[in-house]
């Protein structure tokens, strides 16, 4: 393959791998954020994905094999002098036909540098919303970061510069941001821009079950990757007290990747407030009751499912090798897939709200909008509705 050609390949693929692992809190920034989903938005932020790792695939891939060994023989030198492109392009042009001059290799790669960075310009400017200035000089600053790492070996990680390092490079990829600002209006004319949610985000909005799924799949992550922090914390403060890694010890480490997780992620939100869970704050989502939130209720239905599944993981970690881990490990994945599918058949109820006696409404749903006092400042205070007097 070209090595033109397959970094940006690359790029494209951990471009949607990141997509695939970054979709979940893009979808909760989104709520959070502009109070909805907006799958226009959830497409320009699968392209800035797809763009950034393309972008660093291609001016950094491939990386040498060896620190020392490769600079002995390919050491590459910088380019100083600006505007050298122009020379360039003029001595190809001496004795060929325009077509050939647009083909040849100095002018794709002028070319090919002024195009990488038209994306930055639209990124910065249509999907961020700052202003075209603002797209050009920050192209540029990446540009430069870029650069500079390439020149210094990716900062004295190797023993020289394994690319060339060309001020010309700076010069076409700003161009190419500020290409791209301009365009800005024409080609991405059907991105809304973040502040036109200003005026509607606080607006409540239908429980619907992609938002509970949503919810149960942020607390799942937090869970999952609270734990292995947890676990990884632990063996690093062990190697790092004692000089190597702790003996296994099955009890304390399916506490630290289990029990721990659980008590912060489904408890300790359920102690104060509306008891919502993290994922479920993510999503603008909150559990009510005819009777009001008491604390009992609320710690109920935090656990009637999550820690109930919480259990189950717990003792297939503890005992991963005996018969009942099999039989644990097999509840837990039906009580996830019983929850899953209980949010369709009980009006996004779910199944802890059934157990428990709970529903859920958009956490906006009592919130008036902005309103004045008398000395001019703006508030926004939520009344006790009567299930929290």
């Amino acid at each position: 393959m070209d090595p033109w050609v397959w970094p940006a390949y690359v790029g494209v693929v951990l471009g949607a791998s990141a997509l695939l692992f970054l979709l979940v809190p893009i979808l909760a920034y989104q709520y959070r954020r502009y109070g909805q989903f907006t799958p226009r938005r959830a497409l320009g932020a699968a392209a800035v994905s797809v763009y950034g790792t393309s972008l660093l695939a291609y001016t950094f891939l491939p990386l040498p094999d060896s620190r020392g060994d490769w600079c002995a023989t390919a050491s590459a030198s910088p380019q100083w002098r600006p505007f050298q492109f122009i020379t360039d392009i003029a001595d190809a042009a001496a004795g060929t036909g325009p077509l050939q001059l647009l083909s040849s290799r100095v002018t794709l790669q002028v070319l090919f540098n002024v195009v990488l960075f038209v994306p930055w310009g639209l990124m910065v400017r249509g999907f961020w919303g700052r202003s075209a200035a603002f797209a050009a000089w920050s192209g540029l600053l990446a540009s430069v970061v870029i650069e500079s790492t390439q020149l210094t070996g990716v900062w004295g990680t190797y023993h020289c510069a394994y690319r060339v390092g060309d001020v010309d490079d700076l010069i076409t990829n700003g161009l190419g941001a500020l290409v791209g600002a301009v365009l800005t209006p024409w080609v991405l004319w059907w991105m809304p821009r973040p502040r036109s949610f200003d005026d509607t985000r606080q607006l409540p909005r239908p429980v619907s079950s992609g938002r509970r799924w949503l919810g149960m799949a942020l607390d799942l992550a937090a869970f999952n990757a609270l734990g292995l922090a947890l676990v990884v914390s632990y063996r690093l403060a062990a190697l790092a007290t004692t000089g190597r890694l702790p003996s296994t010890h099955p009890l304390v480490e399916a506490a630290l990747i289990t029990l721990v997780p659980a008590f912060c992620v489904f408890v300790l939100p359920a102690w104060h407030g509306t008891g919502a869970s993290p994922g479920q704050r993510a999503a603008r989502l909150e559990p009510v009751w005819d009777h009001g939130p008491s604390t009992s209720r609320r710690l109920l239905r935090a656990m009637s499912v999550a820690g109930t599944y919480s259990l189950t993981q717990f003792y297939v970690r503890w005992q991963p090798e005996s018969v009942g881990a099999t039989a644990a490990q097999a509840a837990g994945t039906l009580l996830l897939l019983a929850a899953f599918v209980a949010v369709p058949l009980t009006q996004q109820r779910g199944l802890s709200g059934v157990l428990t006696g709970a529903r859920f409404e958009d956490e906006r749903t009592a919130m008036p909008g902005p309103s004045a006092t008398p000395d001019g400042v703006a508030t926004g205070h939520r009344p006790a509705g009567p299930r929290e007097r």
